[in-house]
Order: structure tokens, then C-alpha cells, then sequence
């Protein structure tokens, strides 16, 4: 069982010094179940094994958690290239080719709220392009349910209110 964890922690690993942008849980366990590689609670176990030795660092919003690869996780998957074999490699660039645009928006468009002291939300709506933020902006709203509708539509229409922006600040 040792070993196989071992495998499933380096495709783990390979998935995220692949991916153009971090990866949710819910696009690693897409991925890993559907190749029937191994079962949902073994992969939890094998990230969650991965996050606490430092080999992936989390960055969690208010219903998503981002997996990133750290600079000791790579140095780990370089000592092992072979342990992850040909064909499994060709199905993780498989998967990111036929997901690409799916995994690049849900990464790029991010959106999250919290309560303030004052008893409102401050949702924070974002686009990031490669890591590096393009816009960043914090709304106030009265109740949680607004919030979560402006969390929601931030994600459906980012482009149009990002453009709108871009358009009324550079007349």
C-alpha cells in the first residue's frame, strides 16, 4: 500500500508542475477517478500527506482549495522520473488538452466573500492571468445571499463587467 501511495502522490505531484495554474481537488480527483487509479479516500489521504510535508501548498476561498506545487515538490518529482509511467503521463496531458479551457477559467476567475465586523460581506471578485492579478475588487454587501449571487455572477460575467471597467476608466 506504501508504494502505491507513493505513486499516487508523485502523479499528484506531475499533474501539478504540469498544470499551467494551481488545481482544485475537485479537478485532481476528476482526473484520478475517472482513470480508476485509485479511490476518493486514498487520494485525500496521498494530498492531504502532500500538504502536510510541504510538497503542495493549499490557498482555500470559500467553497474551492487550490493545490500548488512547491518548490521541495518538484525537487521530489525530479528524483523519481521514472516512477510514473509513459502512459500515465500522456493521460494527464490528455486530460489538461480536452479540459484546458474549463481548468484555465475556473483559475483565472476567482471570487470569494467573508463577514465583516461591521455584520456585512466584503466579497473580493478577482481575474488572475498566470498568478499575477489583473483586477482585484472588493464589494460591500448587506446578507450573506447577496453575497454569494455576486460570488455566483462575478464567475458567469467577470469578462463583461472587466471590459465595462476597462472601457468608462480609459475615456
Amino acid at each position: 500500500m506504501a508504494e502505491a501511495l507513493t505513486q499516487y502522490k508523485l502523479i499528484i505531484l506531475y499533474m501539478l508542475d504540469k498544470a499551467d495554474s494551481p488545481l482544485t481537488n475537485t479537478q485532481i480527483s476528476n482526473f484520478i477517478l475517472e482513470k480508476e487509479y485509485t479511490t476518493y479516500f486514498t487520494l485525500q489521504q496521498a494530498l492531504n500527506e502532500l500538504v502536510t510535508s510541504a510538497l503542495v501548498r493549499t490557498e482555500s476561498t470559500h467553497n474551492n482549495t487550490f493545490y500548488h506545487i512547491t518548490p521541495s515538490g518538484k525537487e521530489t518529482l525530479s528524483f523519481f522520473p521514472d516512477k510514473i509511467s509513459d502512459a500515465i503521463k500522456q493521460d494527464v496531458i490528455s486530460y489538461f488538452e480536452a479540459n484546458h479551457m474549463e481548468l484555465k477559467q475556473e483559475i483565472r476567475v476567482l471570487a470569494n466573500y467573508y463577514k465583516t465586523t461591521a455584520q456585512n460581506y466584503d466579497v473580493q471578485c478577482q481575474i488572475k492571468e498566470r498568478g499575477v492579478s489583473i483586477i482585484n475588487l472588493t464589494i460591500k454587501a448587506g446578507s450573506r445571499e447577496q453575497a454569494e449571487a455576486i460570488c455566483q455572477n462575478w464567475k458567469k460575467q467577470n469578462e463583461e463587467v472587466y471590459a465595462y471597467l476597462m472601457d468608462l476608466l480609459l475615456q
